[in-house]
């Protein structure tokens, strides 16, 4: 089957020509002559996504991941982390236990590995023989509970607990854990971060009040990456440049962006993308009211949130998160003058890179067929999964 591109987005270039699918794989790229103005990319791949759809991932309900599953998966989400932000350990230990079977990245596609997970994108009660896709579950990012008292923003500041690695190892044999947000200036951090290292766990720093020092001695230890940019994090400044400008002054740190408009500045994006390159991560930080009607929701399970007009909020005020959406946020960054690659790169590869997962991300001969076929407006105009179109 050929997709009737005129380019495909291929190891962060535009490379014109069709591209070839057999098999649920990629089997060609650059073929024939580019016809039309349809462009091809990899699915997006979202690691920090908190509800969708009306669904609050920390309380999703008997069916509330089929539910958003489907909806992510139509917005163009072929892999995503479900996010649990800090809550009581009972709390965060019930919602992994909600959590479908992760995709643990097998190299050849298998049944269960994309497509029709049961729970995921099959029937609600679970059974085998669903029949409606689902993106792949790449596990579950804890944002939290280990994060500053200092940092809370939306979180419930009366479950932030200090590093415990009881506490952690209760939390990992709840659920497949592929990433942890902690403080890495709380006493014990550095424990906790051997601990998920020696798990496989990505662990990123955030909600944190971290000098720039003690983030490079996070960075050095192994913390890869640094969660929403500037949000909930010390505030740089010219001899105290925090965890912020440590985290881009360097070559071998992640740094994800909110870019809905509403919690970065415009300035401040394009300073970070000529700062980070191909470190840049998209990432939504959607909540449930994202793909859903304004009104009233809640995050994490409990703390009440209100969408209006695209921007979320607590009752103080606080920015809760967002209502965007991977692709909305791919436009939000092109119109910021980022260049078309470089902004689907940041939503695809870059955040595979970030997870470790060399088998997401990418469009090249062999990989798996976990794609989206845009139009010159960037509106979503097809998503194949395992080389299957959806929807």
């Amino acid at each position: 089957m050929r997709l009737g591109v005129a380019a495909a987005l291929v190891d962060g270039e535009l490379v014109d020509g069709d591209v070839e699918v057999v098999d649920g794989r990629i089997a060609a790229v650059g073929v024939g002559a580019p016809g039309g103005s349809r462009i091809a990319a990899p699915g997006l791949v979202d690691l920090q996504v908190n509800g969708f759809a009306g669904v609050d991932f920390a309380a999703p309900g008997e069916d509330g991941y089929a539910v958003a599953g489907a909806a992510l998966l139509a917005a163009g989400v072929t892999a995503f982390q479900p996010t649990i932000v800090t809550a009581a350990l009972d709390a965060m230990l019930a919602a992994l236990a909600a959590m479908p079977p992760a995709d643990l990245g097998s190299p050849v596609a298998s049944p269960s590995a994309g497509g029709t997970r049961p729970g995921v994108g099959g029937a609600p009660d679970g059974s085998p023989g669903g029949t409606v896709p689902a993106p792949r579950l790449i596990g579950a990012h804890l944002e939290g509970p280990f994060i500053s008292p200092a940092r809370p923003g939306a979180h419930d500041a009366r479950a932030i607990r200090p590093p415990d690695l009881a506490v952690m190892d209760a939390l990992l044999a709840g659920g497949a854990v592929s990433q942890v947000t902690l403080a890495p200036e709380l006493p014990g951090a550095a424990v906790l971060i051997d601990a998920l290292l020696a798990r496989g766990v990505t662990i990123s720093c955030g909600h944190t009040d971290a000098d720039a020092a003690t983030a490079h001695r996070a960075f050095e230890h192994g913390a890869s990456a640094v969660t929403h940019l500037f949000n909930a994090m010390r505030r740089p400044a010219p001899r105290d440049p925090g965890i912020a400008f440590a985290a881009l002054g360097r070559e071998d740190v992640f740094v994800t962006l909110i870019v809905d408009g509403r919690h970065l500045a415009d300035d401040t994006v394009r300073a970070v993308w000529r700062a980070a390159g191909d470190r840049l991560v998209l990432i939504s930080d959607a909540v449930a009211a994202a793909g859903a009607p304004d009104g009233d929701y809640t995050l994490g399970g409990a703390v009440p949130i209100h969408a209006e007009g695209g921007t979320v909020r607590t009752a103080d005020g606080s920015l809760a998160g967002s209502t965007l959406s991977m692709l909305v946020a791919v436009r939000n960054a092109h119109a910021l003058g980022i260049p078309l690659a470089t902004a689907l790169r940041a939503a695809t590869e870059a955040p595979a890179r970030m997870a470790r997962r060399p088998d997401l991300g990418h469009l090249r001969p062999g990989a798996r067929a976990d794609l989206v076929v845009l139009d010159d407006a960037l509106e979503l105009h097809q998503v194949l999964l395992d080389g299957a179109i959806c929807g």
